[in-house]
């Protein structure tokens, strides 16, 4: 008889029993499940938690702890029956500051020495330390070794282009720039006519004919070298082919003959304010030369040679207020890796023309020699909805002039802007001659010396007559200007820059820019409105019977073939802004930025400024009108600003007594005033928060802008 059997025994025999030693499957802490309903977080909530702001505080901690010990120190050694200052009347002192290694500086070293200011253009670049009263000016080029020069790329084509027959001929000069600009330019002719007859100024009935007669019949004389006084020094290459350098930077590059053996190409980096796409293949070489004619600048210029000490000091850089966030974060990256500083902040353009002409509250102007933009600055900011960019300037001006003085029959036919002697002899003619004062014009009989390398110094006179004031009046009817190839090469080497997390584009836009390019394109809504009404119910600043504003695309390479005109006032006084964005309106207006090209008159792009800027404001309206300061060197012909001022009263005629066209003060050169701004921006010390040191741009990159910007990053 079997016995009856345990549970335990059975359990071993099935295999079923417990052999673990009854320890945890894991030594990890277990985590219990969040209350979703109530928790809390501090993460990234406190200053201390986030690296730029808390080596901001301790670099404060530092300078004060710093002046304590200097201030102990000055006590300690002053003798006790002299008087000394007390600490409260120390802490009123002014302050001194502090280098990155925290020795305390003084003299010369606090005014701005150890600190370099850089505001580079589409022309030039001005450079120097923020303790200069004045600036260096220095062409934004450079010359490379090519196979050929840029003036004979293409076959040689010329610039301005002419035309010509079925034969190859090149066509009359009345004919050789189409018929529209001929059309254009004789319609220009007979409003300036009418508008000095309305003004009881003389005009002779053939004076257009007196002048054509006269440059026909006009030729050069021929001086020699050796009696020409003022001949040029043009820049020497090594007789040997492979002993000449690579490249030359600044006007040693605008001096190199255009017959030079080797041959050199100049590269110009930045286009219309732009990347210069066009004239590179790979994008690492534009950015190389940015930094190339940089780094030139300041070991010319600056005399600062040695590059590794360059780390002792800091950049102040000069970017445009509508900017691209690819081209900042570039120029941070170059600053910081290729030139070395040992900090960098950024300050936009207009907010630093009012720092330099001591403005607070402005409606800045900025007219460069291809692009001009617009902004509103109130109380040190830039009014976000006011900025405009638009992409014509000087440097169309004097294209224009030229073409309008070979319409004319100019007795120099061969004159090409792509050779580097006659574009610096097109820009010295527009420099003296153009004016936009209606009592100067006249025929006047004038001379200029044609100066090229290996040849004899040429003697020219020619008259003039209208073509003075017209080329400049272009800035208020630009469809004067070729802005064929403007958008030549857009987005070919560098996209636009998109969000992580969202994907669409992140580029910064304005309301203002919206506006500007509903009025090109009139199949963009404004405000879920039609192209000139506004949301508000007010009339915007554009014509009843609307113009023919629309750019059209040439489906290849999306350039614009047509200008547009310039919209006549309203018989409403009150400067509403042209429509009223939203978001639907910016985004398709940020799809549509590099395909439509924002060229209209510039008085319709100041009153639409401000119109956004005030946002239906009236006090703040004529605070703008009465304080538009204009700076840049495009805008520097004699008669520029009266002229101005009367085309915005003539669109705003109810606000004749508020409009104002102010100058900079002190005397300021206005080409300087923007970077005089940046100067006096990079000498401020203890309010200063902008400055990106090395160490945290080694840890974060350019996500630090969005802590270091004065503007919404």
């Amino acid at each position: 008889m079997v016995g009856k059997r345990s549970g335990k025994a059975l359990l071993r025999e099935e295999g079923l029993e417990r052999t673990d030693n009854n320890m945890d499957l894991t030594t990890w802490p277990l985590v219990n499940m969040i209350n979703q309903k109530n928790y809390y977080t501090e993460y990234l909530k406190r200053d201390d938690q986030i690296l730029p702001l808390r080596l901001l505080q301790e670099e404060r901690r530092n300078r004060m702890t710093a002046k304590a010990k200097d201030r102990d120190r000055q006590l300690a050694q002053a003798n006790v029956n002299e008087p000394h200052q007390s600490g409260a009347d120390m802490d009123m002192d002014d302050d001194l500051g502090m280098d990155d290694a925290g020795e305390l500086l003084t003299g010369q070293d606090a005014l701005g020495s150890k600190v370099i200011v850089i505001h580079p253009g589409s022309q030039n670049l001005r450079i120097g330390l923020a303790s200069d009263a004045l600036p260096k000016t220095v062409p934004m080029v450079i010359a490379r070794k090519c196979a050929m020069s840029e003036s004979e790329e293409d076959g040689g084509e010329p610039s301005p282009k002419r035309l010509k027959t079925e034969d190859g001929n090149e066509m009359e000069p009345e004919k050789m720039f189409g018929e529209e600009f001929s059309s254009q330019y004789a319609k220009m002719c007979a409003d300036l006519k009418i508008h000095m007859r309305s003004n009881k100024r003389r005009v002779l009935p053939n004076s257009k004919e007196l002048i054509v007669n006269y440059n026909k019949r006009a030729p050069p004389e021929t001086i020699s070298e050796h009696n020409d006084p003022l001949r040029i020094d043009w820049t020497e290459i090594a007789a040997n082919p492979q002993d000449a350098p690579g490249y030359f930077t600044g006007q040693e590059a605008l001096r190199i003959p255009d017959k030079s053996n080797p041959r050199y190409k100049l590269f110009w980096p930045l286009r219309c304010g732009w990347y210069n796409e066009t004239d590179y293949r790979e994008k690492k070489d534009l950015y190389d030369d940015i930094a190339t004619i940089i780094e030139e600048a300041i070991k010319t210029q600056l005399n600062l040679r040695r590059k590794r000490e360059w780390v002792q000091y800091g950049c102040v850089f000069i970017v445009p207020d509508l900017y691209e966030r690819t081209y900042v974060t570039q120029t941070l990256e170059m600053l910081m890796r290729d030139l070395g500083f040992g900090k960098v902040c950024f300050i936009q353009e207009s907010l630093a023309a009012t720092f330099g002409a001591g403005y607070t509250m402005a409606c800045v102007v900025d007219v460069g020699a291809q692009k001009t933009s617009i902004c509103c600055v109130e109380e040190g900011m830039c009014i976000e909805n006011s900025r405009i960019n638009l992409k014509y300037g000087g440097a169309d001006v004097t294209e224009t002039f030229m073409r309008m003085m070979l319409h004319d029959h100019f007795p120099y036919e061969d004159i090409n802007l792509k050779r580097r002697y006659d574009f610096l002899l097109a820009e010295e003619l527009k420099t003296k001659f153009c004016t936009m004062n209606e009592g100067d014009i006249s025929p006047q009989l004038f001379d200029f010396h044609l100066r090229a390398s290996g040849q004899d110094t040429r003697k020219y006179t020619f008259k003039t007559y209208d073509e003075v004031l017209l080329a400049p009046q272009g800035y208020f009817q630009p469809s004067i200007f070729d802005n064929s190839l403007k958008l030549k090469g857009r987005r070919k080497l560098i996209d636009r820059s998109y969000d992580i997390y969202e994907g669409g584009p992140n580029d910064p836009v304005s309301s203002a820019q919206s506006a500007v390019i509903s009025l090109i394109s009139p199949l963009l809504p404004t405000g879920g409105q039609t192209n000139g009404e506004a949301t508000n119910g007010q009339a915007a600043p554009v014509p009843a019977k609307a113009p023919t504003l629309l750019h059209k695309t040439n489906e290849s390479d999306r350039t614009p073939m047509s200008a547009i005109g310039t919209p006549a006032p309203d018989d409403d006084d009150t400067p509403a802004p042209i429509g009223d964005p939203n978001t639907t309106t910016n985004v398709l207006a940020t799809s549509m930025r590099d395909d439509v090209l924002p060229v209209i008159s510039l008085d319709t792009a100041i009153l639409t400024s401000i119109a956004h800027g005030a946002r239906g404001n009236e006090h703040q309206t004529k605070n703008f009108l009465s304080s538009v300061m204009v700076v840049g060197g495009g805008a520097q012909v004699p008669g520029f600003y009266s002229f101005l001022e009367e085309k915005l009263k003539e669109l705003r005629p109810g606000y004749l007594k508020d409009i104002v066209i102010g100058t900079p003060p002190r005397e300021l050169d206005p080409q300087g005033v923007i970077w005089k701004g940046g100067s006096v921006f990079g000498k401020l010390r203890g309010t200063n928060d902008s400055w990106i040191g090395r160490m945290e741009y080694d840890r974060l990159g350019a996500r630090l802008l969005a802590y270091k910007c004065m503007w919404a990053w």
